[in-house]
């Protein structure tokens, strides 16, 4: 069982400059290799404090540099946002820096700030993403990409430096709803989720979803998804919990404010039926609820309860993968190194070994 840790770039409320910041977030990325870490990945956000990380390819070609064995995963790229061609060059030329470490997460993106300010209308995410996917992932195969989609019309260009393998067996798709697990299915990607709901309502509805439409286009198992939570490890429970309710319950209410949980405009939006449907039934609870619904199928507690998490995860789900957010809801940097430094030693090798 492989973890990594995930790069959120979050400056809750904006509590610290910006500098600190991405200063603070470059800390975690650099004490990922030394505590053992099988890899990072690294979000696409653009315009709030909810998120800051514009283009995560530079980001990650940065960390190629400081370390020598440590994975290197986009989490993802948001592909209406990019065009096809730029991501297939960005890519190939990571995985040349890194020396062949790269991994390919593609994502649709739900945020309204961000479509708006990037100039591309909400209600053509689906379409572009099916198309630019495409794109992305067989220009990395074959060295060249070309296109004559109604959005990224494109005339064949080579990729240089040439990639140096196609990405289709680290290839990795965010799935949040049941359109987009069977959009990943059908890429023959790994599904990348996010810690959101109980694991029993997830495995018997979006997971089997996922495996069902992957063995049908496949023909074959899909690989172990990949699934982000929050986390927070500390030697006392209690003191575990109350932090965990207090600055993932912080990351929570952020998170909904900058989706617009629950707002009229994911009812108009094509694509975003799912999401719709959630944020409504959302509205049957208090805002505390949700805050401590959401706190609770994230990983918190010390080292014995995190593994006891784990290991009942497992038992559900099968083998998964990790990508582990310890910077979040403005907890303090000198708490998230505690915290890391304590999952590293007493955490990780045992999880590892599954």
């Amino acid at each position: 069982m492989k973890a990594g840790l995930l790069l959120n770039f979050q400056n809750y409320r904006n509590q610290v400059s910006d500098a600190q910041s991405v200063t603070e977030e470059l800390r975690i990325a650099e004490l990922a290799e030394p505590l053992g870490f099988d890899s990072v990945w690294c979000v696409e956000h653009h315009f709030t404090d909810y998120a800051a990380c514009p283009d995560n390819t530079q980001m990650l070609a940065w960390l190629a540099g400081r370390t020598k064995r440590i994975e290197l995963g986009t989490g993802a790229v948001i592909v209406p946002w990019n065009d096809p061609l730029r991501v297939a060059e960005k890519m190939a030329f990571l995985d040349h820096v890194s020396q062949g470490r790269a991994r390919l997460g593609l994502g649709r993106g739900l945020s309204r700030i961000e479509y708006d300010g990037l100039g591309v209308d909400m209600n053509e995410s689906r379409l572009r993403f099916d198309e630019g996917a495409k794109m992305i992932i067989e220009a990395l195969e074959r060295g060249f990409i070309e296109g004559d989609g109604p959005f990224y019309a494109q005339s064949r260009v080579e990729i240089r430096p040439r990639p140096l393998a196609g990405f289709r067996d680290r290839l990795y798709c965010v799935g949040m709803s049941p359109e987009s697990v069977v959009q990943a299915a059908r890429l023959g990607a790994r599904l990348m989720t996010f810690s959101s709901q109980p694991w029993d309502i997830w495995q018997a509805g979006d997971f089997s979803r996922y495996r069902d439409t992957y063995q049908a286009e496949h023909h074959a198992a899909p690989a172990p998804p990949l699934i982000g939570d929050q986390c927070f490890c500390h030697p006392d429970s209690s003191i575990a919990a109350d932090r965990a309710l207090e600055y993932m319950g912080n990351c929570f209410r952020r998170l909904s404010e900058h989706y617009e949980i629950g707002a009229d405009h994911l009812k108009q939006t094509k694509g975003y039926e799912h999401h719709a449907e959630t944020g409504e039934l959302s509205k049957q609870f208090s805002d505390d609820a949700k805050a401590r619904g959401y706190c609770d199928v994230q990983l918190f507690g010390t080292p014995d309860e995190i593994l006891g998490k784990l290991q009942a995860r497992r038992e559900l789900l099968g083998d998964f993968e990790l990508a582990l957010s310890v910077r979040f809801g403005g907890l303090p940097m000198n708490q998230i190194e505690e915290s890391l430094r304590l999952f590293a030693r007493d955490v990780l090798p045992e999880i590892q070994s599954w």
